[in-house]
Parts: C-alpha cells; structure tokens; sequence
C-alpha cells in the first residue's frame, strides 16, 4: 500500500464539478488497489483500498460482471482519469456526490463490456496528518517561495532606483524613447 500513498503525494490536485458540488479530487489507481482524496476546502475524505477489497465491492456493486480486480481498477482509472484532467468524454460516466455525516460517497455510472458498472467510493475524514502530508505542507512550501520570489524582486526593483538615481546624479538625462525595458538590458 506504500506504493498507493507515494502515488497519491505525486498525483496534482484537480477540479471535479459535480452538478452541485464543486470539490479538490487526487487519485491513484494500480493493479494493488487505489487511494483516492476529496476535499471541499473545508474537509478532506480519503479512501484507500486493495483488490480484496476492490473484488469485493465490485461483487456487491455489479452481479452480472465477472472479472478480476485489476479489470476493474483499470475501468475506474479510464473513468477517473479524464474527470481528473478536466477531460471528461461526455456520456462516458456519471458522477454524483453524497455525503451523510463525516462520510462521503462518489458515486459512479457507466458501461463496461456493454453491462452496467456501478462503483461507489466510501470516503472517510482524512487524518490530520494525511491532511497535512498533501494540503498543509505543499501550500507552505509554495507560499514559502513565493514570498522569497517577492523579496527578490524587490530587491531587483530597489537596486534598479539606485542606478537610475546614479545616473541622474551623474548628470545623464533618461528617456525611454520607443525602447523597451528588456531592450535596455
């Protein structure tokens, strides 16, 4: 299952717009099972699960298929995949979203080898430190970087006064002309 989590630390968050509910969705899916993050910025859910768990639903979920799990984990990677990428084929899949307490549940529709497939992903509240593996930590490191980006740019900005102010003070008249700052340079 160590493969699922570093998988999922890689995957980039994405929009999933679901008719009412608009949430933050990462997932990865391989042959072993699949760890899946929702968010809606004010809570996280997170499901992770491996093919006996896959087999078992997929049981529950779709009496008329017979197939092994990674089938099915490869049917939900074709269907997550594109929602995932903002590239979702239009009729592929049916999305829908549920939550009841501190649980939420994706809920998907399509077709596989022409039958039905229904799945449902039962998503409980991540831990705090799940949490803070995937939301808090990456948006500090970027805001971390991003005020050292500013700071450095501010200090370009001031030492580019210093030298228009030195070259005033030395008596040079300044006129951009129809030159442009990079042209300058």
């Amino acid at each position: 299952m160590e493969e699922l989590e570093q998988g999922l630390l890689m995957q980039p968050w994405a929009w999933l717009q679901l008719a009412e509910n608009s949430l933050l969705a990462k997932a990865c899916i391989t042959k072993q099972g699949y760890a899946l993050l929702v968010s809606d910025l004010q809570q996280v859910w997170h499901e992770q699960v491996d093919t006996s768990v896959v087999s078992q639903r997929a049981k529950e979920l779709n009496k008329r298929l017979t197939a092994p799990p990674a089938a099915f984990l490869c049917h939900l990677d074709d269907l997550l995949r594109p929602l995932l990428k903002d590239t979702a084929c239009p009729g592929k899949a049916t999305f829908s979203c549920e939550r009841v307490a501190e649980a939420l549940t994706l809920r998907v529709r399509s077709e596989l080898s022409g039958l039905p497939f229904y799945w449902n992903f039962h998503c409980i509240l991540a831990s705090p430190s799940l949490v803070s593996q995937h939301l808090i930590r990456p948006l500090m490191g970027m805001s971390l970087a991003l005020q050292c980006q500013v700071r450095e740019l501010a200090t370009l900005l001031h030492m580019k006064d210093l030298e228009i102010q030195d070259y005033q003070e030395s008596g040079a008249t300044l006129s951009r002309g129809e030159r442009t700052f990079f042209e300058e340079l």
